[in-house]
C-alpha cells in the first residue's frame, strides 16, 4: 500500500457503524467539534465498542471549521450520517470541522491498539501518535 508522504497521525475513535461507511467510500467526510492540527496527513480509524480495534486509516484531503448550517450544506450530501444525528452531535456548538476523507486504506484484521501504539485506552476523541509506528501500521493496510 502507497500511503504517500506521513506527517502528523491522528488516532481517531469513531463509532463502528460510521468506521465501517468510511472504509467502505460511503461516508466522505468526518464531522468533529474542534480540527486536527493542519498538519495531519493521515487519520488512523479506531473502531469503538464493540469492536475495540483499529480498522484502517485514510489520507487527510483537507479540513474546514465554519458554521454549522455552512457545514451541513457543504457536506451533508455525502457525510454518511442522517441531519438529525448531525444536529444531536452538536448540540450547544456554533461551528464545527469537516475532515474531507481521501484514500481509505483497510487493515485486513482488527488490531490492537497496545500492538499498534503502545497505548491501552483509545482516545475520546482523538490523539497524535508516533509517526514512525504509524508508518509501519499503514504499511500493512491495503488500499480500499
Amino acid at each position: 500500500m502507497d500511503s504517500g508522504a506521513v506527517g502528523r497521525v491522528a488516532l481517531m475513535s469513531i463509532r463502528p457503524i460510521y468506521a465501517e461507511a468510511i472504509l467502505r467510500g460511503d461516508k466522505r467526510v468526518e464531522f468533529r467539534k474542534r480540527p486536527v492540527a493542519s498538519d495531519v496527513t493521515h487519520v488512523v480509524v479506531y473502531a469503538t465498542q464493540p469492536t475495540g480495534a483499529i480498522v484502517g486509516a485514510f489520507r487527510v484531503a483537507g479540513q474546514e471549521t465554519s458554521s454549522l448550517p455552512d457545514l451541513w450544506h457543504a457536506f451533508g450530501s455525502v457525510a454518511g450520517i442522517q441531519h438529525h444525528e448531525f444536529v444531536e452531535y452538536y448540540q450547544a456548538h456554533r461551528k464545527g470541522t469537516c475532515i474531507r476523507v481521501g484514500d481509505v486504506f483497510v487493515a485486513d484484521a482488527h488490531i490492537a491498539l497496545n500492538e499498534a501504539f503502545g497505548v491501552h485506552r483509545p482516545p475520546q476523541s482523538f490523539q497524535y501518535v508516533d509517526v514512525g509506528c504509524a508508518k509501519d501500521l499503514l504499511q500493512t493496510m491495503r488500499s480500499a
